[in-house]
Formats: C-alpha cells, sequence, structure tokens
C-alpha cells in the first residue's frame, strides 16, 4: 500500500485550525513542518505532498479573515529546506502549467532532484482557479480545453529537457581539458503550438531520469493525460464501484498508451477519524464540524461549485440545472453527484464537502479504520492513499501509533525503507535517457 501525507496543517479541515490541540499557525513555521515531516519519515510513509495555488482565496475582507490559508510557502522553495532535513521520504510539490514556463520547472526540479537524493514529485495542475489569471497579467483564465492543451506541450517540453544529457556526459577530463562529452549533449529544439524552448538544460540529469510525475485531475482531460504520463494519480472517491472504476479505467488507458498497468499507481484522498469506540470517533467528527464557519464553508462550496450557492435557501437541495464551470470540473461533478445520491440540502453540503474537500472520511476505531482502507485496497480500488488529517499534529500522530501497525500486521504497509529514492518506495523503475519521448505523451487527444 502506497501512503502520502497532505502537508498542508491548517488546510486539511477548513476549520482544522479552530481545534484545541491544532497548530494554528503551522503553515508559516517551518518548525511545525518539519516536524511533520519528520515524522511521516519516521512512518515510512511513501512522501508528504504540498498543494498549492498561486492567489489568496476570493471574498470580501470578512470572509478572508476566517480562511486559514491565505498565506502558505511557496512549495518549490520549502521542498528545498525539507530536502536537507530528511533522508528517505519522497517529496511532491504542485506546480502550474498555466501561469510557468517550462525550462523554469524541468530547471528547478532538476536541481531538487540532484538536492533530494532523488526524491522528488511534480504534481502537474493546469491551474483552477480563476483567481489565479489577474495575478499574472490576464483578465480571465484560459479556457479548460485550452489549459490542457498547454499543459501536454509543457510536460513534453519539460520532459526533453530532462533528457539534455546522458547520465555519464561529464567527464571532467583534466589532462584533455574535456569537461563533458560532447557527443552526449542533446539539444531539444522544440518548436511548437506554445513553446520555442532550444535547450539543453543546465542542470544535470535528475538522479530519478526524471521526478516522479503525479496528476489529480479527474476529468475527461485529466483522465487521459493520466493515462498517458501519470505514475501516480490522486483522486477524490467517496465509493468503492467508483474507485474501482476510475481505478480501472486510468490503468487501462496506461496500457493502451503503450505502459503497464503497473506503471501508475492510484491513490484516493482519505480523512480518518479514529477513536478508542466508534462513538467516540463520530463525536470527535462531530466537534470538527461544528467548527465550520456558515460563511466560509458556502464560499468554499460556491468556489468548487464554480456559482455562488450563499444566495440559495439553505435547507433545500442544488438547484436541477448547474452552470458549466471553467475551474473544478471533475470535483464540481463529484460534489453534484454526492449531493444528488444522498438528497443533501445546501447546509449538509457544505458541511460534507469542506470538512474534508471532497474526500473519503473514514470514522471509526483503529481497527475498523485499518479494515476500511484494507478492503479497497484488496478489492483494487486503490494502490494506496493520500491522508488528510482534519488537524495536526495529533491527526496524524492518531493515525500512526494505532492505524499504521494494524496495517503492517496485514502485511499492507512496510517496516522500513527497501530503497532511497522516490521512485524505489514506489517500486517503479529509473526511466532511460529518451524513454519517455514527445511522441507518447502527444496521443493525449
Amino acid at each position: 500500500m502506497t501512503l502520502g501525507l497532505l502537508l498542508s496543517p491548517t488546510s486539511s479541515h477548513i476549520a482544522g485550525w479552530r481545534h484545541p490541540d491544532a497548530i494554528s499557525n503551522a503553515g508559516a513555521e517551518y518548525k511545525d513542518i518539519l516536524a511533520t515531516a519528520n515524522s511521516a519519515e519516521e512512518a515510512k510513509l511513501d512522501f508528504v505532498f504540498l498543494a498549492d495555488e498561486l492567489c489568496a482565496p476570493e471574498g470580501d475582507a470578512d470572509i478572508l479573515s476566517r480562511d486559514p490559508v491565505i498565506y502558505r510557502f511557496e512549495p518549490l522553495t520549502l521542498l528545498a529546506a525539507l530536502a536537507v532535513s530528511t533522508r528517505k521520504i519522497g517529496l511532491v510539490a504542485t506546480q502550474t502549467t498555466t501561469y510557468n514556463e517550462p525550462y523554469h520547472i524541468a530547471r528547478k526540479f532538476a536541481s531538487l532532484d540532484q538536492l533530494s537524493n532523488g526524491r522528488t514529485g511534480w504534481n502537474l495542475v493546469t491551474s483552477y482557479v480563476e483567481a489565479e489569471a489577474r495575478n499574472f497579467s490576464q483578465s480571465e483564465h484560459l479556457k479548460y480545453a485550452d489549459r490542457y492543451q498547454r499543459a501536454r506541450e509543457f510536460l513534453e517540453v519539460a520532459t526533453g529537457l530532462w533528457d539534455s544529457w546522458d547520465d555519464d556526459a561529464f567527464i571532467l577530463d583534466k589532462e584533455s581539458g574535456r569537461y563533458f562529452d560532447p557527443s552526449k549533449m542533446h539539444v531539444l529544439d522544440h518548436h511548437g503550438e506554445h513553446f520555442d524552448v532550444r535547450g539543453p538544460l543546465n542542470v544535470l540529469r535528475p538522479i530519478q531520469g526524471r521526478p516522479v510525475q503525479v496528476q489529480a485531475g479527474s476529468s475527461e482531460d485529466g483522465r487521459a493525460l493520466a493515462g498517458a504520463y501519470a505514475e501516480v494519480v490522486f483522486t477524490a472517491q467517496n465509493s468503492l464501484e467508483k474507485a474501482l472504476e476510475f481505478t480501472n479505467d486510468v490503468k487501462n488507458r496506461a496500457e493502451q498508451a503503450g505502459r503497464g498497468t503497473g506503471s501508475v499507481k492510484v491513490l484516493a484522498g482519505v480523512q480518518p477519524i479514529i477513536g478508542a469506540t466508534m462513538e467516540e470517533a463520530q463525536q470527535k467528527y462531530r466537534q470538527m464540524q461544528e467548527l465550520i464557519h456558515p460563511v466560509i464553508g458556502l464560499t468554499r462550496l460556491s468556489q468548487l461549485l464554480g456559482f455562488d450557492v450563499s444566495v440559495l435557501p439553505l435547507d433545500e437541495p442544488l438547484p436541477e440545472v448547474i452552470p458549466e464551470t471553467n475551474s473544478y470540473q471533475s470535483r464540481q461533478k463529484l460534489i453534484v453527484e454526492a449531493a444528488r445520491r444522498d438528497n443533501l440540502t445546501i447546509r449538509e453540503l457544505y458541511l460534507q464537502v469542506v470538512g474534508a474537500y471532497g474526500h473519503r472520511v473514514v470514522i471509526g476505531t483503529a481497527e475498523s479504520v485499518a479494515e476500511e482502507l484494507a478492503d479497497w485496497f484488496t478489492a483494487g480500488a486503490v494502490d494506496g492513499y493520500i491522508l488528510s488529517p482534519t488537524y495536526l499534529p495529533d491527526g496524524f500522530e492518531e493515525f500512526k501509533e494505532q492505524v499504521l501497525p494494524i496495517l503492517r500486521e496485514k502485511g499492507m504497509f512496510r517496516e522500513e525503507y527497501s530503497g532511497d529514492t522516490f521512485r524505489e518506495h514506489l517500486g517503479l523503475a529509473r526511466p532511460e535517457r529518451g524513454e519517455a519521448r514527445a511522441e507518447k505523451i502527444a496521443q493525449v487527444q
């Protein structure tokens, strides 16, 4: 079982920062972030994961004053700091293809992979938050399909840049005065619809060959992109049936793209709530939900749905017609399906959605939580999970101390790391230079 931890102390649960035992300013305290990363490494987790957006949440000052993700560290800067203070755990960061350039991203990740001894992963996103556009001299977001077209070419360029050098290109021959073998330098010379990039990259080839490629979109375009290139797919699923369908679909697409089904790990987000008894666990959950302020709950739900629900009656269901969104398309679909299936009012819906951000909540004793996670894994619905505790540090420490030992007893999670790189943790091969070429990525339609 692959396990990662969302390293987002104040945003796993929208009101987690309000819990009496929470570190409420952990988003700005490196010592607390490092302590959590070290604890995750001590638990032998595969990786920690940094989500990111290139803007503050939208809303007036009163609304924003209730949102704990008004600030956060730039993730690659934070990963660089974590890289020197951890030794084994994988380090995954979100970087958008919409408001970045391929050369910059390729260079930064190649550098981080070298500095961390091969532990990086890139969560590629296409920027779903409309407000990001206005921070990058744009009046509006690129259209959904255009963002994915740009992402495909962006990845093509980045992959080509990581292949700029053979692994043994730098011979450092003092006698002859030859620093590198010129036959082992490869100039990309890319000319496409969105990018013109000559190369080569002025960084050594990543230790892993390239960072582990992570993708989090579950829309049709997102699934197509995942099938063609992703090695880890992060998804929100709330039923075994839907999780099975999603995982099988992604793995079938990977096979159709010329990759084996074992080349991609599908991980579902999960928020564990653990108590000594089921009653205690349910009380813990109720306590967290009661901390959600209605204003921030409705604001977050409106953002995820792509239209303002605060003007609608709170104790009635969503309207029959839902406006099409240019932002979180897969998440909007997931939320609407849950609302229809469970006949939820808007009040019930925002409480359900913003607590775990649409991900699965598993409530129970350590034994029952472990059993539920094991059931999906055994059924082939997931290859593992990204843990999203309600608050830190206790939310993760309870899982580490109570649930992980049970998963180990079942033979479902490691006792020790068997390798040094993130790829080795995942059982993924190191790609040879030139193995992932542009034509493979360009197959995505």
